[in-house]
């Protein structure tokens, strides 16, 4: 009778965590429309200011700077030291960011805030899906594609508040990321779901907690670190189209003028970068003692494991592009898309078409 109450109450609580995702997607959809309206209220400022800073810029590349002579009280001419403009990197433009999707607009603004609003009532209801889905298996949620999806999104709108909540200026991020929360549900509720079901015993052990934990997060966060890095390939070339002089489709200009400058991407997508890739390397590290303990050997030449190790080695060189001279700007910004491209791949690629030890997470 007790193994049946249970049986009952686990499946109840499945069935409630499958609606409180479906819920966060309906949400979600409402937070995307939302975000939409902000950059379509946006698009009506005339900001102009990327076009008007990289003119000045442009225009006072090749003059001296001048020398402002003012006359005392006695009558003795003072020269008035000019304002010096230093750069944050070698070759990179003077360019502020721009006003936001918002566009400086008050109807603009009021659209982004209810869209962060929204966003945080999805995060809280896809999280509670998460929760419910643990409750009714009693255990780590990750033991399958479908339950890392929804973690993984989860972690990402996650990190996204926690940059909000500590003031920094990412709500351009909101309509990418909602856009691809929405898709990675939407491919996990529709081909990768499964029942709620108990793990292989190679699985049952507290690394669980910390290896597939860190395997999410550090994912969430590269994604954020490489939705930086395409919105910076954007903005430099438009830039670049604007200092040549060249000019600019109204939609693009509209667009990009209220991004970020691209030295400000650069930076956020490699600080993002940066500060995750020890956590990774700790991830591969943790995985591989779990694996010495579950199978006898810690490196097997497993295709999971392969393909963690190559993400290691592609962010390792990220950083270490950016290090170098001749390797900063757009050449390192593709780099990090190769390596996140190889996490999707190592997630995706190896878990539905190559067949390893890891083969048990399945769909």
């Amino acid at each position: 009778m007790t193994t049946l109450l249970a049986a009952a109450t686990n499946e109840s609580l499945a069935d409630l965590s499958n609606k409180l995702v479906y819920a966060s997607m309906a949400v979600y959809t409402l937070a995307f429309l939302a975000h939409i309206t902000e950059w379509v209220f946006g698009s009506r400022s005339k900001v102009g200011r990327t076009a008007a800073a990289l003119t000045a810029s442009k225009a006072a590349a090749g003059a001296a700077p001048a020398v402002q002579v003012r006359q005392k009280g006695g009558g003795t001419a003072v020269l008035d030291k000019p304002e010096v403009v230093t750069r944050s990197a070698s070759g990179s433009r003077d360019v502020p960011d721009g006003p936001g999707a918002a566009g400086g607009t008050e109807q603009g603004d009021l659209y982004g805030r209810i869209a962060v609003s929204l966003t945080v009532l999805g995060f809280l209801i896809e999280a509670g899906g998460v929760v419910a889905r643990a409750m009714s298996v009693q255990r780590a949620p990750w033991g399958n594609m479908y339950e890392f999806s929804v973690t993984f999104s989860t972690v990402a709108v996650g990190a996204y508040l926690l940059l909000l909540a500590l003031k920094k200026n990412v709500r351009w991020l909101g309509l990418i990321l909602v856009t691809t929360v929405l898709l990675d549900l939407g491919i996990a509720t529709t081909w990768l779901y499964t029942d709620s079901d108990q793990l292989v015993p190679a699985l049952h052990s507290y690394w669980l907690w910390i290896h597939v934990s860190t395997a999410i997060f550090c994912g969430a966060v590269f994604y954020i670190g490489a939705a930086g890095a395409v919105l910076y390939l954007f903005r430099d070339s438009y830039e670049s189209h604007l200092e040549a002089g060249r000019t600019v489709g109204k939609f693009r200009s509209s667009v990009l003028e209220r991004l970020p400058s691209a030295a400000s991407l650069d930076k956020f997508s490699y600080r993002i970068n940066a500060a995750v890739f020890p956590l990774w390397t700790f991830t591969i590290v943790a995985g591989a003692i779990w694996a010495g303990d579950a199978w006898g050997r810690y490196w097997g030449w497993d295709p999971k494991e392969v393909w963690s190790f190559v993400t290691w080695v592609a962010y390792a060189c990220y950083l270490h592009a950016r290090a170098t001279a001749g390797w900063k700007g757009r050449k390192a910004a593709y780099l990090a898309l190769f390596a996140f491209a190889c996490w999707i791949w190592n997630y995706y690629g190896v878990n539905i078409l190559l067949s390893g030890k890891h083969s048990y997470a399945g769909v």
